[in-house]
């Protein structure tokens, strides 16, 4: 988007007009600042001597400069000129003369916005209620990769207000607090103190056009125009003020409130989707009494299961419901695809809502609840869920697309408390494992991927990372998910969901060694802890050591290493099958490989995932009836369309890591060792000389120059993180030292080495015949190929069709 800012603040160092450098900065190279520190100020001779004193050096590791937005009458500018030589960082102002102070402190914060060199600007005050550690510590978080808003709070974690003088000014912030929450309930979720004068944020995310802003709180109008950034709150105490004095006054207060009301307006349309929720609440209604009505005749009348009558039942409501709301509810207009796109959508949702209600069915029944009462409360306590489904999913609600903001809190809290104890447990690791001779990692629970590496000599204690089982978080339930930072002594990150301790928890202690405590529910499910939680940590731990886990297959074709790459659900996995089936061969990975930048590969032999498909595709014979039928649902819940929807509830405020561990439970993944699908001789490590990506498609084939593979396999490894809270725990990571930039700048160096000694190639087919293919190309029965330039990247669609040469 084309930002005012660009004209006033352009790519070159130059500083912008208007704009009077004051000096500081030591011998700075001239380089355009990374960070812009943003101070307002009117009136503060007192107050720049101060700031500048403890601000300059606390910023000095950081990139920054600090930018001056003047409205003072008095001989503030020349305070800061005097000062400015001093100051280890460049300072620079930008006075605004009478007549052209428009807007006030806000109108001030966003023509330093407009003037800002930096990539990243924070806000705050200059009387020190606003502490300059505090100040860098926000800008370090914000700066991380991934948050596009850094919002210091008092009202989360160890933040304090005290700074506010007496009891009124305490009880007219809370109460303003409480009142822009109420406005905005669903936009200021995630944020404690969405009044805080201290804030960063990433320039290129927000549009200063789109801002009017009245009065101190420029906070809100970001917040609330911009419902889509990524958020994350730093816990700090607000300091009292040592120099300068309030510009607080009933006026401001009278101005903000009037605001407040505009920005509602300008967000309207909660009032629509009420109404939508009331006339969807009274179908659903008469759906109950279908479903109930069905139910009686399945149960009482023909004695059918009462799990099975329920599971028939929904079928009669669903089809009730479906005419209904798809006639009454929703308009025309407000409809998404065809008639029978969205009944399938609608009868996908309910028979997968189905899965999670038939569980709490059968403890009510065990319980001594009446089937049809059962029934009707499982209906009920899932409605909301269904509407906001259907509402936002299977129909458009007539309105215009608005992305929502992520749905967990992100704090950082420097000072957190310390966390109570946990009951008493064992200590000691009885599952051990050492992944490519390379990290060694204990558990107390068995982690089916890694049974491959099991290691029983490494001593209990001499483990890199260590997996145990407590009770983490705080035992009440929450309204939504949160990450916590904790930096108070050993780094940790603590990640809660909504059930209290019943909830899919987990706290990290980023060691060494590294020390990864779960809760209960996900101790009951190892392949959410493994996926989730371990295999990132792993991933991290590796590249601090010189080797990267890459998301590929890899198997040895007459002693040459060859490796397979492709979107989720491509084929890849029944392509290794038959490449082994049919040629033999070593078998090293199907889903991750440990590759260095030497083309080494190390086996990386997890279960394979199976889908019904890839199983007919190999012929295999070896499964029992039952394994077969178990796989047909399986192979459904756990396909590429679950994991969509899977990720598109993540968007939603629900525990979804929660909902995927009891689904993992209930109906596990369909994952079977290669040798029990096929006959093969598995590989410890291989020399990869051809590097194969494989895509559905009309016949092509050709060759990816380095940096279009590298790009290529750095997103396709990437992608393979997706599922919550991945993206969430990462960019928090430091790993001997390493932050994650920094470790996500040595896997490109470490990848890059790998693949200067890899032929890289983009093979498409249109039959599934990758198998045929490779074992000729290998061979030397080449078609002729054409050479992609970088300028390709960034697709991963098919290519136009080319005539294949003998």
């Amino acid at each position: 988007m084309a930002h005012a800012i660009d004209s006033l603040s352009a790519a070159h160092n130059g500083v912008p007009t208007g704009v009077r450098e004051l000096g500081g900065g030591g011998d700075g190279d001239g380089a355009a600042p990374r960070l812009t520190v943003l101070v307002p100020t009117r009136d503060e001779q007192e107050s720049v001597p101060l700031l500048l004193a403890r601000l300059g050096p606390a910023l000095a590791p950081l990139g920054a400069e600090i930018l001056f937005v003047d409205d003072s009458d008095d001989g503030t500018v020349e305070e800061m000129a005097a000062l400015a030589p001093g100051c280890p960082v460049p300072v620079l102002v930008l006075h605004r003369p009478p007549g052209l102070r428009a807007g006030g402190l806000s109108g001030a914060v966003v023509a330093g916005i407009r003037a800002a060199r930096g990539t990243w600007v924070l806000v705050m005050d200059a009387d020190l209620q606003h502490p300059p550690q505090a100040a860098a510590l926000l800008a370090r978080t914000a700066m991380r990769e991934g948050v596009d808003i850094a919002v210091g709070t008092r009202y989360a974690g160890a933040g304090q207000s005290e700074g506010l003088a007496g009891a009124g000014r305490q009880a007219t912030s809370s109460s303003a607090t409480r009142l822009v929450k109420a406005a905005f309930p669903r936009r200021l979720a995630t944020v404690s103190d969405p009044l805080s004068g201290l804030f960063a944020f990433r320039r290129d995310a927000i549009d200063t056009e789109r801002l009017r802003p009245v009065g101190f709180k420029i906070l809100l109008e970001i917040l609330v125009r911009h419902p889509a950034a990524r958020v994350a709150e730093v816990a700090y105490t607000f300091a009292p003020r040592e120099a300068g004095r309030s510009k607080a006054s009933l006026r401001e207060g009278l101005a903000f409130v009037r605001h407040v009301a505009r920005l509602r307006r300008g967000v309207a349309g909660g009032q629509r989707q009420l109404m939508r929720m009331v006339a969807f609440g009274l179908v659903g209604l008469s759906g109950v009494a279908v479903n109930t009505a069905a139910l009686w005749l399945f149960f009482d009348v023909l004695g059918v299961h009462h799990l099975l009558g329920a599971a028939l039942a929904t079928q009669f409501s669903t089809a009730w419901n479906f005419l209904l709301t798809d006639a009454a509810v929703y308009r025309h207009g407000q409809r998404k695809g065809t008639w029978y796109g969205r009944a399938g959508r609608f009868f996908a949702m309910n028979n997968l809502l189905l899965i999670a209600r038939l569980p709490l069915l059968q403890w009510l029944v065990v319980a001594g609840v009446g089937v049809l009462t059962a029934n009707a409360l499982t209906l009920v306590l899932l409605f909301v869920l269904r509407f906001l489904i259907s509402d936002r999913m299977i129909y458009s609600g007539g309105e215009k697309k608005v992305q929502r903001r992520d749905p967990v809190k992100m704090l950082v809290d420097a000072d957190a408390p310390t966390a109570p104890a946990s009951r008493k447990r064992s200590v000691y690791l009885p599952y051990r494992y050492d992944v490519a001779g390379t990290v060694t990692i204990g558990s107390q629970i068995r982690l089916p991927e890694l049974e491959f590496f099991r290691a029983q000599w490494i001593p209990d204690g001499d483990v890199d990372i260590a997996v145990r089982v407590g009770d983490v978080g705080r035992r009440r339930p929450r309204g939504r998910a949160a990450l916590t930072e904790d930096h108070s002594d050993t780094a940790a990150l603590r990640y809660e969901e909504h059930l209290g301790r019943f909830g899919a928890n987990f706290r990290v202690r980023l060691g060494p060694p590294i020390t990864v405590e779960v809760g209960p529910l996900l101790a009951r499910s190892p392949h959410v802890v493994y996926t989730n939680v371990v295999e990132a940590l792993l991933r991290f731990v590796l590249i601090s050591r010189g080797r990267m886990l890459l998301h590929s297959a890899c198997v040895e074709l007459d002693g040459r290493g060859v490796m397979l790459s492709a979107l989720t659900d491509t084929g890849k996995t029944a392509t290794v099958l038959r490449l082994l089936r049919e040629h033999g061969g070593r078998f090293l990975s199907d889903d991750m490989t440990v590759v260095d930048a030497a083309g080494g590969a190390v086996c990386f032999p997890k279960p394979l995932t199976i889908s019904a498909h890839t199983l007919r595709a190999v012929q295999a014979e070896d499964l029992t009836r039952k394994e077969w039928r178990r796989l047909n649902l399986q192979s459904r819940l756990h396909s590429k369309g679950g994991r969509s929807i899977a990720l598109m509830l993540s968007r939603f405020n629900l525990p979804i890591m929660g909902i995927n561990a009891i689904t993992q439970i209930l109906v596990p993944p369909p994952k079977y060792s290669v040798d029990r699908l096929v006959p093969c001789r598995l590989g410890s490590s291989t020399e990869v000389r051809d590097l194969f990506i494989i895509e559905r498609g009309a016949p092509d084939l050709y060759d990816l120059d380095g940096d279009v593979a590298l790009e290529r396999m750095l997103v396709n490894t990437e992608d393979a993180y997706g599922f919550p809270p991945y993206r969430y725990l990462a960019p928090a990571l430091r790993i001997d030292g390493l932050d994650h930039a920094e470790l996500r700048a040595r896997e490109r160096e470490i990848l890059t080495g790998f693949l200067s000694g890899v032929r890289t190639r983009v093979l498409a087919s249109d039959c599934f015949g990758w198998a045929d293919e490779i074992p000729r190309l290998l061979a030397g029965e080449e078609r002729q190929v054409t050479v992609r330039a970088a300028e390709a990247w960034p697709r991963w669609g098919l290519q136009p069709r080319r005539s294949p040469a003998a």
